[in-house]
C-alpha cells in the first residue's frame, strides 16, 4: 500500500499498488496545476479526509471534478460527478514521495487537443 499526502496531511491517498505510467496532461487545467496523474479503478483508491477538509472545481461539461485540500489547497485527485467504482479517477503523483513511485514512466497525455462540447 502506497500512501501519499497533501502538503499540511489534512488528506490522505491509499492506493494498493504503483502506478504502471504517470499522465503528464497539458490541457489548461492541469498545465495550470502542474499535476502528474495515476490512474486507478475508483474502487481501489482510499481517500481519507474529515468532511469539509476538501474543496472541488468542475468546469466544462461538469462530468469531473478536481478535489483540492480546503487547507493548503494541493490538488490530491479528480474524480467523476457521477461516481462510477469500475470507471477510472486520477491521483496526484506529486503528493508521494519520490522514492515510494519508484521509476515510473511518464507520458504525454494530450488534453489540450480535446473538445469540450
Amino acid at each position: 500500500m502506497l500512501t501519499a499526502k497533501c502538503h499540511c496531511g489534512s488528506v490522505e491517498v491509499n492506493i494498493p499498488r504503483r502506478p504502471r505510467t504517470i499522465a503528464n496532461c497539458n490541457c489548461s487545467l492541469c498545465r495550470r496545476y502542474g499535476v502528474l496523474w495515476a490512474y486507478f479503478r475508483a474502487a481501489i483508491v482510499q481517500i481519507k479526509a474529515e468532511p469539509g477538509a476538501t474543496q472541488a472545481y468542475g468546469w466544462g461539461r461538469k462530468s469531473l471534478r478536481f478535489v483540492r485540500c480546503s487547507n493548503c489547497g494541493c490538488v490530491v485527485n479528480w474524480e467523476r460527478i457521477v461516481p462510477a467504482p469500475e470507471r477510472k479517477m486520477g491521483v496526484n503523483a506529486r503528493l508521494f514521495e519520490p522514492d515510494q513511485l519508484g521509476p515510473v514512466r511518464i507520458v504525454l497525455l494530450d488534453g489540450a487537443s480535446w473538445k469540450v462540447e
